[in-house]
């Protein structure tokens, strides 16, 4: 006796098959043909040229830790820790988030307690709060928001690397005469 034998084989009643069709003209040729085939689905080209995932971190959650990646990032709930990714973030309404963040663009609804360190665009919709600094290529700030913090706003990544290494001073000729 073998031990795989199969202890209770598959009955072969118990899958009924479809009904043979029914034919009045004998087959031909043409019943057979490529084109009454479905066409193929169109396969996406490269992975590089799809649509970008989008994460969610659910109203109910609170999580502890560091983001980073390439997709979008949606947080409904609580994070805390550093967000690092190449697409979009966005806070919702009712959501916290303490930590750094660096994306594309920033959409604001909920709180963000630190420093958004490096984004294209901000926007801090009307039930926003940021407590923090914010660097970024354009910022749009919607009436009732709240923010306490510096912004810098407006500058491309040269001037803003080079006021803010020597300290907002242009020269050093400006000090104290």
């Amino acid at each position: 006796m073998s031990i795989w034998k199969d202890q209770n084989p598959a009955r072969k009643d118990s899958i009924p098959l479809p009904p043979e069709p029914v034919r009045d003209a004998p087959a031909t040729a043409a019943d057979f043909s490529p084109t009454t085939t479905a066409p193929p689905r169109a396969v996406p080209a490269a992975s590089n040229e799809r649509e970008p995932k989008e994460s969610l971190i659910a109203a109910d959650l609170t999580i502890e830790g560091k983001i980073e990646g390439t997709g979008h990032v949606r947080i409904a709930g609580k994070f805390k820790g550093d967000v690092n990714v190449q697409g979009d973030l966005t806070i919702e309404t009712g959501a916290k988030l303490n930590g750094g963040v660096r994306a594309k663009k920033v959409t604001i609804a909920g709180e963000l307690e630190g420093n958004i360190e490096a984004a294209s665009r901000v926007e801090l919709l009307s039930s926003g709060v940021i407590i923090g600094d914010l660097k970024a290529g354009s910022l749009t700030v919607a009436a009732g928001s709240r923010m306490r913090g510096q912004a810098d706003f407006g500058w491309d990544d040269g001037k803003a690397a080079s006021t803010s290494k020597s300290g907002g001073k242009e020269t050093g000729n400006d000090a104290a005469s």
